[in-house]
């Protein structure tokens, strides 16, 4: 007998029809359960052939659990190690070079220093930054974000150099974001499920939640299905290149081109109350289908986890430390997703006023008493407080 196990917290919905809906299929030798974890010792198996986590991002004993399950044989879904590492910004990175549209978009230093370090460890850090180069190459307004958040924690729009000054101020040892702002004509959320089924949704972030998905697509006729085929095709693009077998997917729409905004989403929402019946009939179906085929598919005993194209092609490409050799080990993977080299574009500053010279505004200066690693512009600048 095969178990497939789901792994929750505060949700009821999804998980109680996951569970049914997995046990009505009436499949020989499977049955599907809420997980129970009444000890952890360390390289010994669970009783489950497949987990479905919903949970482990919140609940750091869960993470540790699910890895040394997957070391073991367990298929978690999603792969635990590739979550802990992933993060927003590389996503963004990784969107660009499988050729996925995403906003223009900078990383920023922490507005305090982390923990147990001194201004001496930040000797590598250019002070002042390019600043002038960064807003002209993202535009106002923008919106900044944590590099590796979600659910709209510490989210905020910044319409001026001064507005993001002051509401940095807020954001202590937050790594951030500043990406550039689409002006939306459409916006869908997409689910993927098992790297195959994809559903799209339209969507509306600025609705109170249980509102959001009471919306329609403007585009029409012709115009829309080439819309939903691009989506689609993107969707599966960034899932495949992350190994992501259960994820959302959001889209801004500008001028026809859709925009990928958010694809970390591990665990999405799935409850019937903020998706819609229709919705969540089609999420526990696809869930259910996806989560006895892997059962089906599981080898008691070695690695049964899926690895996204980003990785697996460095596996296989057999890197190893100077004067060692290995066999690449073949990994289960999605189907592969070629990445391009990208040169990084210069930033351009605009001439004065009747010159052909650039521009260089002061940048923001780093004080050196108590110092945190960003800081607003010197009193000369003009991107000054007011």
């Amino acid at each position: 007998m095969k178990k497939i196990g789901i792994l929750f917290g505060m949700e009821n919905t999804f998980p109680n029809a996951f569970i049914e809906r997995v046990n009505s299929k009436g499949e020989p030798d499977i049955i599907a359960e809420a997980v129970t974890i009444d000890k952890v010792a360390q390289a010994a198996p669970t009783e489950y052939a497949v987990i479905i986590d919903r949970i482990s991002q919140d609940v750091p004993f869960y993470r540790a659990y699910l890895k040394n399950a997957a070391l073991c044989g367990t298929a978690v879904i999603n792969n635990p190690f590739w979550w802990s590492a992933d993060e927003k910004f590389f996503n963004n990175a990784l969107a660009e070079q499988i050729g996925v549209p995403v906003p223009k978009t900078v990383l920023l230093p922490s507005k305090q220093r982390p923990d147990n370090t001194t201004e001496t460890s930040f000797r590598n850090l250019a002070f002042p930054m390019a600043w002038e180069e960064i807003f002209q190459y993202v535009g106002f307004p923008a919106y900044m974000k944590p590099h590796d958040g979600g659910g709209w924690k510490s989210v905020y729009k910044v319409v001026n150099p001064q507005d993001l000054w002051y509401k940095h101020e807020e954001t202590g040892q937050l790594v951030m974001m500043l990406q550039e702002e689409i002006e939306f004509s459409d916006y869908v959320r997409c689910y993927c499920i098992g790297q195959k089924d994809v559903l799209i949704m339209p969507y509306e972030p600025r609705n109170p939640h249980h509102l959001r998905y009471a919306s329609e697509l403007k585009a029409t006729g012709e115009e829309r299905e080439k819309l939903l085929e691009t989506i689609k095709d993107y969707t599966l693009r960034l899932n495949k290149a992350l190994g992501y077998d259960f994820n959302t997917v959001e889209f801004a729409v500008r001028d026809g081109i859709p925009y990928a905004i958010d694809f970390c989403n591990p665990a999405p929402d799935a409850d019937i109350y903020s998706v819609g019946p229709d919705n969540f009939e089609w999420v526990v179906e696809a869930a259910a289908n996806m989560a006895i085929e892997r059962a089906k598919a599981q080898v008691p005993g070695q690695v049964n986890l899926t690895w996204g194209t980003f990785l697996s092609k460095a596996v296989q490409a057999g890197i190893t430390a100077p004067g060692q050799q290995v066999q690449p080990v073949p990994l289960p993977s999605a189907t592969e997703v070629n990445i391009k080299a990208v040169t990084p574009k210069k930033s351009v500053k605009k001439p004065a006023a009747g010159t052909s010279e650039p521009v260089a505004e002061p940048d923001p200066q780093l004080p050196t008493n108590k110092a945190a690693v960003t800081k607003a512009p010197a009193k000369n600048s003009k991107m000054k407080k007011s």
